[in-house]
């Protein structure tokens, strides 16, 4: 029961003071100017503008704050009074900066000039936009066309990210991979392939009226707070939520509203989870399994007492394939074996399960928990099996709900941001613009990673991300990273990719969407999606960190007149000047996802795109959705064994994806450091180490490379055993390229084969 949930070691619920202050520090830190507080009060609001931080759907009944705790510091952070001028690197070599953590990198503020990288000096020195742009065009032409790759994090509106695929399909490939590729390139393989859409199928209003939630391996506290305003309301009417997770997780066992007087001055909390599973890592296969037997069983009873059906046998009949062998191979799979592999007793399971059977309406949610496996795809379809024997897919209340992280990150897929040439209309581009795009398909940021490394690939163009931080065997791509030809990089800050320079590298200071973007018909708004593929408008209203800033768009098609060859439907200065004739080019090469664009582009909430999948249309290979009967009953790709432990990369409080805003993660009581990784006492004990103790976790992937991460100090936390956990993106340099699903190649982050050495080896940074 919820009362009996176990806090984590914190100083307490979810929201509340702690958030406020964790708010008020951040805006200390970074003194913004008043007018910040004018761009919190619009926020995700209609002719406001949308956060630059998580994707999380914007209600069109929204509350008078509509920000959350990250959302409020991107926020600020943004609108630093920092600036990092060129003179910064009077004082300062990029040799210096590479023993600089990354939140001192986030500190020195907004770029504010163009920067072009010099060797001789091993400093950054300002250089022309037009002088960059032409060298950087000259270097492309001269480049073997498939060397070169075109990244985006994320961030960047609709319009942008249309040009931005535009120019690489102009220039001749589509090496087109994006931060999804990192995160959640397993939802857009895995649950395409079993219900034919590859976003989740539920919108606003089936949050209003679900009677539970099940959590699988998402954080709504630290990565997506504004989800705690709807489950708090789904708490009061009565509905339940169950969470599968290795990890105790504070904004899934209480919350405290801040925008709630009552809340706020009486400190009362509501508990969120019902039910909280703590499943091993890489544990959710026989999790779910275990809840699908529950299910059955049920239903079993509800046969042979004469009473209603448990399972929606009209909705599988009609709707779905592979149903009996499903069914067959739940029957057949013990409790024993279901236990051994979750880490859960079957007690525990039954439980969570009997709330799903008496539960009409079921939202499942999941996050990288379940993608980032090497098995993250087999993850995806056991929750989408769990959720098509109760028919809980396509009807009010019901659904697939993956929660996105980047702001656009979803949106930049929606309008041609792929690597996968089925996945665009090339025929429409054709027409449009009067050439042939390559059909070939491009490569994926695993792939594009292994080719740097290779010597294969030689230019990356960064439309924002801090790619070298981001990616597995970080210290080897840190060296394949500084032998490209050519690096470009559209940023707002400093960050560690930038200081690996290759022969030719470029930092170019794009706005952030919060300022003012003028060009030649006024200022401009842009678009992006959220995770429930809603469109909204975004109008900046601040005046921008630097006068010498362009916006990402100019820069995209600045870079594109100077690599591509003339052609006159290639309007590049016009689309600069006008946003909305963009949006008019990604209507007619997208009409039935973005019908009436300019018009509906301020509509409260956003205007929906459409879903076939939430119509129960299914675009899979079958036409019906997919019952997947599992091979196996994990997520690994490696087995146990004495002294490996399955290491979890996480997120604090005080970070957004590789951006960190400081050091305090108040929902682990962790306060001044992220060198530290989390044990349960009874491994602690196994392994005879102390609180305290300093250790080096190193790789035991088995394919005869040594990585290791020192300097770690050992913390007590609760976890299951034979699970911990360290930050993300230090521990990435844990993680072999090799180490991905099988299915999308998206990193297995989540369930990394680690073992401990003690002593004192160099400090992680």
């Amino acid at each position: 029961m919820a009362d009996q949930i176990p806090n984590p070691e914190s100083e307490g619920p979810s929201g509340g003071w702690g958030s406020v202050k964790s708010i008020a520090r951040i805006y200390g830190e970074n003194w913004p100017t008043p007018a910040a507080l004018d761009t919190l009060a619009h926020l995700n609001k209609p002719g406001g503008v949308m956060c630059v931080s998580c994707a999380w759907p914007k209600p069109a009944n929204y509350h008078p704050f509509e920000f959350c705790e990250n959302g409020a510091k991107a926020t600020l952070s943004d609108l630093t009074s920092a600036r990092c001028t060129p003179d910064f690197w009077n004082d300062h070599t990029v040799a210096e900066l590479r023993s600089w953590k990354d939140h001192d990198l986030e500190k020195t503020g907004r770029l504010t000039h163009p920067m072009r990288y010099d060797h001789q000096t091993d400093r950054y020195v300002e250089v022309d936009w037009e002088e960059a742009f032409s060298d950087i065009g000259q270097r492309l032409k001269a480049l073997p066309r498939e060397s070169a790759v075109f990244y985006s994090s994320g961030h960047a509106g609709l319009e942008a990210s249309y040009l931005y695929a535009l120019m690489a399909r102009a220039y001749g490939n589509n090496n087109l991979p994006q931060s999804s590729n990192m995160c959640h390139e397993t939802t857009s393989v895995g649950l395409n392939k079993v219900i034919g859409s590859p976003v989740g199928t539920i919108v606003w209003e089936d949050l209003e009226k679900a009677d539970a939630f099940f959590f699988f391996g998402q954080n709504p506290g630290s990565n997506s707070p504004r989800f705690l305003h709807p489950l708090q309301e789904a708490k009061k009417r009565g509905a339940h939520i169950v969470t599968f997770n290795p990890v105790l997780e504070q904004g899934l066992v209480s919350f405290v509203n801040p925008q709630s007087p009552v809340d706020m001055l009486t400190g009362r909390e509501t508990m969120i989870s019902d039910e909280y599973l703590q499943v091993k890592a890489g544990g959710d296969i026989a999790a779910i399994l275990g809840l699908c037997k529950v299910v059955i069983e049920a239903d079993d009873a509800a046969i042979a007492k004469g009473g209603k059906r448990v399972i929606d046998v009209d909705f599988i009949a009609e709707h779905t394939v592979g149903f009996d062998a499903f069914i067959q191979c739940v029957r057949d799979t013990g409790w024993v074996d279901i236990e051994r592999e979750s880490g859960l007793t079957e007690a525990a399971i039954r439980s969570a399960g009997d709330i799903y059977v008496r539960s009409e309406r079921v939202i499942g949610v999941y996050g990288m928990g379940l993608t980032q496996h090497s098995q993250g795809a087999l993850n995806v379809a056991m929750l989408v099996n769990l959720l098509l024997l109760r028919g809980n897919i396509g009807r009010e209340g019901a659904g697939c709900c993956p929660v996105r992280g980047h702001s656009n990150v979803q949106g930049q897929r929606t309008v041609g941001i792929a690597e996968k040439t089925k996945l665009i209309p090339m025929d429409k581009l054709k027409q449009l613009f009067d050439f042939d795009p390559p059909m070939e398909d491009g490569t994926t940021i695993v792939d594009a990673v292994k080719g740097l490394m290779a010597g294969e690939i030689k230019a990356f163009i960064c439309l924002g991300g801090n790619l070298v931080r981001a990616v597995p065997d970080q210290k080897d791509m840190e060296q394949a990273w500084s032998r490209q030809e050519l690096t470009v990089m559209i940023s707002t800050k400093l960050n560690r990719s930038h200081l690996f320079p290759g022969a030719n590298t470029y930092i170019l200071p794009c706005l952030s969407r919060l300022e003012i973007d003028s060009q030649a018909t006024g200022p401009q708004a842009v678009t992006t999606e959220d995770s429930f593929s809603h469109i909204s408008g975004s109008l900046g209203k601040r005046t921008p960190a630097s006068a010498h800033l362009k916006s990402e768009l100019a820069i995209v098609t600045g870079i594109a007149k100077a690599a591509l060859s003339p052609n006159p439907k290639l309007k590049w200065d016009e689309w600069t000047g006008n946003y909305g004739l963009v949006r008019d080019l990604i209507e007619f090469t997208y009409p039935k996802d973005f019908k009436d664009y300019n018009t509906r582009m301020f509509q409260p909430g956003g205007f929906y795109r459409g879903n076939n999948a939430h119509k129960r249309i299914w675009n899979t290979d079958e036409k019906k959705a997919v019952f997947t009967a599992p091979h196996r009953l994990n997520a690994l790709s490696f087995e146990d064994a004495d002294g490996r432990f399955r290491l979890v990369t996480m997120r604090s409080n005080d970070q957004f994806n590789t951006t960190i805003y400081g050091y305090s993660d108040r929902f682990r009581g962790i306060e001044g450091t992220r060198d530290v990784v989390l044990m349960c006492a009874q491994d602690m004990a196994a392994a005879g180490l102390h609180e305290g103790q300093n250790i080096t976790l190193v790789s035991d992937f088995n394919d005869g490379k040594r990585r290791e991460l020192g300097g770690l100090s050992v913390r007590t936390h609760n976890l299951p055993q034979g699970t911990i956990g360290a930050y993300y993106p230090e521990a990435n340099t844990l993680i072999s390229i090799d180490h991905h699903d099988e299915l999308s190649k998206t990193p297995a982050s989540k369930a990394i084969p680690v073992r401990i050495e003690t002593g004192q080896p160099s400090k992680s940074i």
